[in-house]
């Protein structure tokens, strides 16, 4: 008997457990199901997949067959003028061989998925927000003055605009610190422009494609002046204002002046909002003028655009911040006895970020890339003369396309080292 037991013991530790095989149910008569295949030995010690469940609904708005789906456009082709938000799933089929779910609707449509797909659109909680925070939108990690040197990452002009990769890694700290510096670029004219065409375009202001910033006599912009630049973020008066300054430095002036000064702008509203709400508040709800009025090459403008200093979208989340004590304006649209109290939360404001600012310097050849819709920056002044001059040729990328460069690249080079995309 004892040895008849041992045999039957080794026999079933060298047999291996059996697979669970795809399979898919209804849920509550409007939801799917779907349970990954568990192979032998996932299903010995209890892993596996687990299962994925997806509203009926969505999965029907989402079928891929030619009537409902545009592949060559990549669109969804479904007739929503028709379209029943009540339609649900009345049979199932799963092809466990082409890993594959077929359903029929109650709308008489049937439709197939494949298991690769529903994986990469799983309502997992876990995956929506590796999908919210890495492939839509890098999620931002805020930092203090004092951390710049730890935080502020540093690539090579060459490598940039010869490799994916570099490009890749560029993009990325660059959305999720709001700075970067780019060394060893040629001393030309012509840098921001190829590194603005290497991502994708200029975006054009009132005051051009690329832009110099040096000193000018009788300058219109404050900017064109040798004397102390205030922290500011560029352009608050446009509603859909420059995402990303590109300055390249190509002469650098030898006084003691001239150091750019760099403000991360969410961490001083991080501060506020824990430290002192009530100034936080009026920051974030008290709508401000901001305004440019001036000319450039013939053309004369008046630019006008009113929002808080910060702002935030439905989730309390930042969007923008907006500061430039000279180019905002004598109008200040609000009810008399909102006007003081805002002055003071504006004071402590400027206050904050002025104390963490970062001051360095950049030299010939450095391209700083910064996030004009998150940091401030400005500029000590310095002493400018015909033999101590200071160039910086800038230009401006947008968001939109830096995320959609970077979604590619990340897709193009994941298919190439075999991890799946989004």
């Amino acid at each position: 008997m004892m040895l008849a037991q041992s045999i039957r013991r080794a026999i079933s530790q060298l047999t291996p457990p059996m697979c669970r095989p795809l399979s898919a149910r209804i849920v509550d008569k409007v939801n799917i199901e779907v349970q990954p295949a568990q192979s032998g030995a996932e299903a010995g010690t209890g892993a596996g997949a687990a299962a994925l469940t997806f509203p009926g609904v969505w999965l029907r708005d989402n079928c891929r067959c030619p009537a409902c789906y545009h592949s060559s456009s990549q669109s969804r082709q479904l007739d929503w003028n028709h379209f029943d938000p009540g339609v649900h799933p009345l049979a199932l089929h799963v092809d466990a061989a082409k890993e594959q779910l077929y359903v029929r609707w109650s709308d008489a449509h049937e439709s197939s998925y494949e298991l690769d797909w529903l994986r990469r659109h799983s309502f997992d909680g876990q995956s929506q927000s590796a999908y919210l925070n890495d492939f839509y939108r890098p999620r931002t990690s805020h930092w203090a003055g004092a951390q710049f040197e730890q935080i502020a990452q540093r690539f090579s002009y060459d490598q940039v605009m010869a490799e994916d990769e570099a490009l890749q890694h560029w993009l990325q700290a660059l959305a999720v610190y709001g700075v970067v510096l780019l060394n060893g670029a040629p001393l030309d004219e012509g840098v921001v422009r190829r590194l603005a065409e290497r991502v994708g375009f200029i975006r054009r202001t009132t005051y051009g494609e690329e832009f110099i910033v040096q000193a000018k006599p009788g300058a219109k912009n404050y900017a064109y002046l040798s004397l102390p630049l205030p922290l500011h973020t560029d352009l608050p008066y446009y509603e859909y204002k420059p995402s990303v300054n590109l300055l390249h430095c190509v002469v650098q002036t030898q006084s003691r002046g001239g150091s750019n000064l760099l403000v991360d702008a969410y961490h001083i509203a991080d501060r506020l909002r824990q430290e002192q709400p009530e100034h936080f508040e009026r920051l974030s709800r008290t709508p401000v003028d901001w305004n440019d009025i001036g000319s450039e090459d013939g053309r004369e403008f008046h630019n006008i655009w009113r929002a808080p200093v910060i702002c935030l979208d439905a989730a309390g989340d930042y969007t923008r911040i907006n500061h430039s004590v000279p180019q905002r304006d004598s109008h200040f649209n609000v009810p008399l006895a909102q006007v003081l109290p805002w002055y003071e939360s504006y004071a402590r404001f400027v206050q904050m970020a002025r104390a963490d600012a970062h001051s360095f310097k950049t030299q010939p050849g450095d391209v700083l890339t910064f996030n004009n819709l998150r940091l401030l920056h400005g500029r000590t002044g310095y002493d400018d003369t015909a033999d101590n001059s200071r160039y910086i040729v800038g230009a401006y990328l947008d968001w939109d396309i830096i995320y959609s460069r970077l979604r590619v690249l990340k897709q193009r080079l994941n298919k190439a080292s075999g991890t799946a995309a989004a």
